[in-house]
């Protein structure tokens, strides 16, 4: 009886709801535009942290997510990614555009200055590090993604391993929970 009056629904990522944390993002999109997390509301927003010249996760996590997004059919067109830059020394305006927009032209790359960057990825507890690499760099960050529901309330960590699995019926959830 107890468990008809759960009214949560059920989610195979990690259910944050309530977690006092990714209530904060103030970043300029690859357009020029500058973007708060409220600009999303009404849409599910999958925010995830990343960089251009990164070898391995970043491509793989984006690639997966646009996978997910497009399974989801016309419901695609109520959702938003973003990829919040965590390179902004090398990540401008025109190589995000070029990179996110690869994985699916809806995606959106944000970027701000370091302190800014810093932030955001402090308000979302994402780790980042610029680690020297030969006479280049690269940046060792978190990889895991958010969801952040329609009504501006982050929901979910999604594993970067389980995007693939977890992301399309988790978004569906909440997408239908919103109406």
């Amino acid at each position: 009886m107890l468990a008809a009056c759960d009214a949560r629904p059920s989610f195979r990522s990690t259910d944050i709801t309530g977690a006092p944390y990714g209530q904060a993002l103030e970043l300029t999109d690859h357009n020029g535009k500058l973007r708060r997390l409220e600009d999303f509301r009404g849409k599910a927003l999958v925010v995830f942290f990343g960089f251009t010249h990164c070898p391995d996760i970043c491509p793989t996590t984006l690639a997966d997510i646009a996978q997910a997004v497009r399974s989801l059919g016309a419901d695609a067109e109520r959702v938003q990614v973003v990829m919040v830059s965590v390179d902004p020394e090398r990540d401008t305006p025109e190589s995000l555009a070029k990179y996110v927009t690869a994985f699916d032209p809806r995606f959106l790359g944000l970027r701000g200055e370091l302190e800014a960057t810093k932030r955001v990825a402090a308000d979302f507890k994402i780790y980042f590090e610029k680690r020297k690499l030969g006479e280049s760099y690269t940046v060792d960050h978190s990889a895991q993604s958010y969801v952040i529901d329609p009504q501006g309330r982050v929901r979910l960590l999604v594993r970067h391993d389980r995007i693939a699995q977890d992301l399309a019926p988790d978004l569906r959830t909440i997408l239908q929970a919103s109406g």
